[in-house]
């Protein structure tokens, strides 16, 4: 009996060592694969979107299952999951592509890395891994900068694009850049426009409109009158347009200097390219 218990006991412990392990817990990560490295990279199409791609290069002999990853950054106010299953080759490169969570702006953006938990299949058999990820553009500490400025300034006004008004060939037209303040004691300044791919301000080049308006919270709407004219006059430049009505304005806030964003709506995009156009002399 002692000789057959011996046998049926050591049976199974062959079975187990041979069968496939439990997925591990949260608790027993372990590292990436041999040869297997992750980064985050931001392309530009990703930009408008305020999206991102999870880079996974796998220079390992093994092909790879992706069933799942989650990047955690003190930076963002929720960690970033994507739970799309994605096979990667050996020897090939994945994009995997995550939308960007709103911004944690008491966060400090200089002291802080990201970090990664990538589930993965090898042959069927499950694992789990923990890695920091690089960010070799350093595309998140801009992100974070700019968007952080953004919301100070919400606190004190709101930048807007208003009352096109076309011109004729030679003569510059204006658009106006509305500052509408948002209540409260806080105070801004708004130091210039910037040109954008399709746009100066004057034929001499392309210098930055000067505004330097400052604002309070609690004062009154301004309104300022900038000239413009096309920077380029290529038809190709109006017809692929993405960005030459989205103007960076160098604003200070609470001893903060940094650029923000400021879009002219869609309708006003459509006045000011129509106007290029004709302007230019290839217009219907």
């Amino acid at each position: 009996m002692a000789a057959l218990l011996v046998s049926v006991l050591a049976a199974g412990l062959a079975l187990a060592a041979c069968a496939p392990s439990d997925p591990p817990s949260d608790s027993s990560l372990g590292a990436l694969p041999p040869g297997v490295s992750v980064e985050l990279i931001q392309l530009r199409s990703d930009v408008v979107d305020r999206a991102a791609q999870v880079r996974l290069v796998n220079a390992g002999e093994d092909d790879l299952v992706i069933t799942g990853l989650e990047i955690m950054d003190p930076r963002f106010e929720e960690s970033i999951v994507r739970d799309k299953r994605a096979q990667v080759t050996s020897g090939r490169t994945l994009d995997m592509r995550i939308a960007l969570p709103s911004v944690a702006c008491d966060a400090d953006a200089a002291d802080d890395a990201a970090t990664i938990e990538l589930a993965y299949e090898v042959d069927g058999r499950a694992a789990t891994a923990a890695a920091s990820i690089a960010d070799p553009l350093a595309f998140i500490p801009l992100l974070h900068e700019k968007e952080c400025l953004r919301e100070r300034l919400a606190d004190v006004a709101v930048l807007s694009w208003s009352g096109f008004e076309a011109s004729d060939a030679l003569a510059p037209a204006h658009l106006t850049l509305e500052i509408d303040p948002s209540g409260g004691g806080a105070s801004a300044r708004v130091e210039t426009v910037e040109t954008t791919p399709l746009l100066m301000f004057d034929a001499a080049g392309a210098a930055p409109f000067v505004v330097r308006a400052e604002v309070e919270g609690s004062g009154s709407p301004q309104r300022v009158r900038v000239p413009l004219v096309p920077l380029r006059c290529d038809p190709h430049a109006v017809m692929e347009d993405k960005r030459g009505t989205i103007f960076d304005v160098t604003v200070s806030v609470g001893g903060v200097v940094g650029v923000v964003e400021v879009a002219a709506p869609a309708e006003v995009k459509g006045e000011v390219l129509r106007w290029v156009a004709a302007w230019c002399g290839f217009g219907g």
